[in-house]
């Protein structure tokens, strides 16, 4: 069985913002400019990036979410029923050894979830047009998850669901029916970020789960039918994908620990084509949880970090590989970067030469281990 993906070398999604988006967006919070105008300097930089992308050799092409603020909030505001509060103070982690303070945002109900109108389709549509035969669009989107583990059940008022099934249920349909809008236009490949399968994996991070009312077991199992539903609608030959991950912001993280704690339940009730997983350092764990890995699916092994500029040897790449296809058929792995390069407007502390290079030692490497 051979992998979906266009390619054993595959990234996760997000870039460095180039200045010229980054200066556009303040003017546009400012007022100094339209919105129309943003658009066309995000149009630009992002067909240079795909240009940047297809030289690099990369098949999956993103727009490296130039479009966005943070991986997840531009997007889910954007349904009916969400608001945005701000976030609990977090200290993320990082190499250096010093905390990084961070609120990121929660997602609170305030009415019944509804698609209003298609998120990502112009901005599908602007990728699609400038992206070469032979190449793939890639849409990543936040996982429907995102609408409740921060927040848990305290953020989802019981006068607009009553019970959680609604809940669920109305979260469901609202990604079907953006997965149905992207079908209808060509999109083949989406993959959605979930940043709580990961965090599930976290000790403190399931005890803090189980304060908010959560049994971490059960609510993976949920996590796996809602993101199963939220794809019910796309069409077959549509490669679905899913990334873990354990916090990005500034080259630190939020979480850490192996994916034993989910990984059965993620691997096997989890109707997804590619899991896109961090194992770029000792907190990611292990690759004995690639044990429940079934046939027909692929790991994405993320073992090139985003988070330091300095670049991984060849050699200790194809040797983590190799670890990794002890549990696992290597015909069932690929190679990436383990998080995006900007999960939020700030990007992490790399320079774009670095996330060059970084990219094409995913490629170089592939090419060699799978031909």
């Amino acid at each position: 069985m051979t992998t979906k993906l266009p390619s054993r070398a595959d990234h996760v999604g997000s870039f460095l913002r180039p200045q010229s988006v980054i200066e556009a967006r303040n003017h546009r919070a400012a007022n100094n400019i339209s919105y129309e105008d943003l658009r066309q300097i995000e149009d630009a930089a992002i067909a240079d990036l795909v240009t940047w992308q297809e030289g690099l050799g990369l098949k999956a092409i993103t727009d490296g979410e130039f479009r966005r603020y943070f991986f997840h909030t531009d997007f889910l505001l954007q349904l009916a029923g969400v608001e945005e509060k701000g976030g609990l103070k977090k200290a993320f982690k990082n190499d250096a050894g010093k905390d990084v303070q961070f609120a990121p945002p929660v997602m609170v109900i305030n009415g019944k979830i509804r698609h209003q109108k298609p998120i990502q389709l112009a901005d599908y549509q602007f990728l699609a047009s400038k992206v070469s035969d032979g190449h793939m669009a890639k849409v990543a989107i936040p996982s429907p998850s995102m609408l409740h583990f921060r927040a848990g059940r305290s953020g989802i008022p019981e006068d607009v669901y009553p019970t959680m099934d609604e809940f669920y249920a109305d979260v469901a349909a609202a990604y079907r029916a953006e997965v149905t809008s992207l079908a209808d236009a060509g999109c083949r490949y989406i993959q959605m970020d979930d940043t709580n399968l990961a965090y599930l994996c976290d000790d403190e991070q399931r005890a803090a789960a189980a304060e908010r009312g959560m049994d971490p077991d059960a609510t993976t199992r949920q996590y796996a039918q809602l993101i199963n539903d939220s794809f019910a609608s796309a069409p077959a030959d549509m490669i679905k994908a899913i990334h873990l991950c354990r916090g990005n912001f500034r080259s630190s993280w939020a979480a850490e620990g192996g994916y034993e704690p989910v990984a059965e339940i993620m691997f096997n009730e989890l109707d997804i084509d590619a899991f896109f997983l961090e194992y770029d350092d000792p907190r990611s764990g292990d690759f004995a949880p690639l044990r429940f890995l079934p046939k027909g699916k692929t790991v994405v092994l993320g073992l090139v970090t985003t988070k330091l500029g300095d670049l991984e040897t060849k050699d200790d790449i194809k040797r983590r590989i190799d670890e990794a296809a002890k549990f696992v058929d290597l015909d069932q792995l690929a190679l990436s970067p383990q998080c995006g390069f900007a999960s939020t407007v700030h990007g992490n502390d790399i320079t774009t030469q670095q996330q060059a290079d970084k990219i094409s030692l995913c490629i170089e490497v592939a090419k060699e281990v799978w031909g």
